[in-house]
């Protein structure tokens, strides 16, 4: 027994170690991506200069006179990320409410399996089927020249955030306490009524979460965006083809060169910046709101 308890003492030791590592490997990396893209990024902001790079409005790296200004990139990443956001979330969180309480337990397995179905189709297949179905709906509906543009990308970005939404509002929801719904409900409120009065409001710190991985997901897709919002660096308008941050480095990087290449890491250490940014604040947010709670 006590070789047992030796042995049962040394693995867990051992294991506690492996995680430690595995931890500190994470943030090596993140620590060394932080330096790459700074190191990569600072110089063509040095030359362009800061405040002509983030409030140029024209980009125009490959013309005689190229100029290299990227608010149109950010101005369109922010509005399709909102967009997506407002579109995906409700539905999102609609579907995690029916699944985590209200659907019938075969119906409920069918839909987990569709959605875990969404969490693994590649992003370049939503592409593909945003450019063969979303883009000519776009086009008929609206009477658009041409349907590829800001808002299909909106509604490209807003099913693929729909996963993690849902999976992860479906956990908070099921993880309040069932003293809280049977409180509510002897107390004379209808199912409907104790879902969204109670259960909902006591599970907001999960939802809040799913909506950051949800922008997290949005802010970072390229090649499903590339595909149906036209890729052309315009100022964004909603029915009009535009280029967000990630598919610039993307459409960009294999023929650049000099200060264009550099301009590309740039995009992207502002990418970066911005993506930390957004997960701060929402985290600061979350922190706020679960001390008030």
């Amino acid at each position: 027994m006590e070789k047992i308890k030796k042995t049962a003492k040394w693995v867990e030791k051992a294991m506690n170690q492996l995680f430690l590592v595995c931890g500190l490997l994470t943030i090596l990396f993140v620590i060394l991506i932080t330096i790459f893209l700074v190191i990569s990024g600072i110089p063509a902001i040095q030359d362009i200069g800061l405040w002509d790079f983030l409030f140029g409005r024209i980009w125009a790296s490959t013309s005689a006179k190229p100029s290299y200004g990227i608010l149109s990139f950010i101005l369109t990443s922010f509005y399709g990320t909102c967009g997506a956001i407002l579109i995906g979330v409700p539905v999102g969180l609609l579907c995690a409410i029916f699944l985590a309480k209200m659907s019938p337990k075969r119906i409920g397995i069918i839909v987990r399996n569709v959605i875990d179905l969404l969490a693994g189709i590649p992003s370049v297949v939503y592409g593909l089927v945003g450019m063969i179905i979303i883009v000519p709906c776009v086009r008929e509906i609206f009477h658009l020249p041409d349907g590829a543009n800001l808002f299909s990308a909106m509604l490209v970005l807003a099913v693929m955030i729909l996963p993690s939404v849902i999976s992860v509002s479906e956990t908070a929801m099921k993880a309040v306490p069932k003293e809280y719904e049977e409180a509510s409900l002897a107390l004379g409120a209808t199912k409907t009524e104790t879902v969204f009065k109670v259960v909902v409001p006591a599970a907001k710190s999960g939802i809040v979460t799913a909506v950051v991985l949800g922008i997290g997901r949005a802010v970072g897709e390229a090649m499903a965006v590339m595909m149906v919002a036209g890729n052309v660096a315009n100022m964004p308008k909603l029915f009009g083809s535009v280029r967000f941050l990630t598919t610039a480095v993307a459409s960009e990087m294999s023929y650049s060169s000099g200060l264009q290449r550099q301009a590309l890491f740039s995009i992207a250490l502002v990418l970066f910046l911005l993506i930390m940014a957004i997960n701060l604040i929402l985290n600061v947010i979350i922190k706020k709101g679960e001390q008030n709670d």
